[in-house]
């Protein structure tokens, strides 16, 4: 059963985590558009409205997440951008850089929490934590508008450091599994792709991730904290 301080963030949780995929997604959309493949773009995924995101995958974007978070206490949930799978096989390096446009808007969305979390610590809407959790990362007096923003910029950091890492792992479907192409020559990236596209890779693919993602998540959110508090001490 859901906890009382989980179900009073949980619509803080949603927006946070709908916004993070809707810049994942839209990064990744205009990525490819660069790199001359336009199919994203001409459907209308280049966009920060999370509407165009929400109707392609209504199910991962509305239904997991809120069901995920009810039931578990957790919130999962996906989206996606189309490409040409032509356009990739042309041009592995740039499909690459297109994978990792994703991850990378992550990284920028939890830098600017980071940033966000410091400034409201130096003007004293914020304190630092005497813990820290997922959704906690950083205080504030409780009962106002600045605990909520407090949450919103926990749960921006958490949730963004969260997709960057998930996504990196070098497996299909996830990023990481296309971003592979930038570090060998363009016939091993095609033999590599042609290989993840395989049935039922993703799905083994998902259940390995899943089934390691605890023990890799665990390390970098804890560096990431130690970067923004550093000299301080958390268990």
């Amino acid at each position: 059963m859901i906890d009382n301080e989980i179900l009073a963030i949980a619509p803080i949780w949603y927006v946070v985590f709908l916004l993070s995929l809707t810049c994942h997604e839209a990064a990744h959309a205009l990525a490819a558009d660069w790199g001359g493949d336009p199919t994203a773009a001409l459907g209308g995924q280049v966009t920060l409205n999370p509407l165009p995101h929400i109707q392609r995958e209504p199910f991962g974007t509305v239904v997991v997440p809120i069901i995920s978070l009810l039931l578990g206490g957790w919130m999962i949930g996906w989206a996606s951008a189309p490409f040409d799978p032509y356009w990739q096989q042309r041009h592995p390096h740039r499909a690459a850089w297109m994978a990792l446009a994703g991850p990378a808007a992550n990284l920028i969305l939890a830098i600017v929490a980071a940033i966000a979390i410091h400034v409201g610590i130096a003007l004293g809407y914020f304190s630092p934590p005497t813990s820290v959790s997922f959704t906690h990362i950083v205080g504030a007096e409780p009962g106002g508008t600045a605990e909520a923003i407090a949450s919103f910029v926990s749960l921006l950091f958490s949730t963004n450091l969260l997709l960057m890492a998930f996504n990196l792992i070098p497996v299909p479907p996830l990023d990481g599994s296309t971003a592979i192409g930038l570090f060998v020559s363009k016939s091993m990236a095609l033999k590599i792709y042609g290989f993840m596209r395989q049935p039922g890779m993703s799905l083994l693919g998902i259940i390995i991730a899943w089934r390691f993602f605890g023990e890799l998540f665990g390390p970098v959110f804890w560096f990431a904290v130690s970067m923004l508090y550093s000299g301080v001490g958390f268990n």
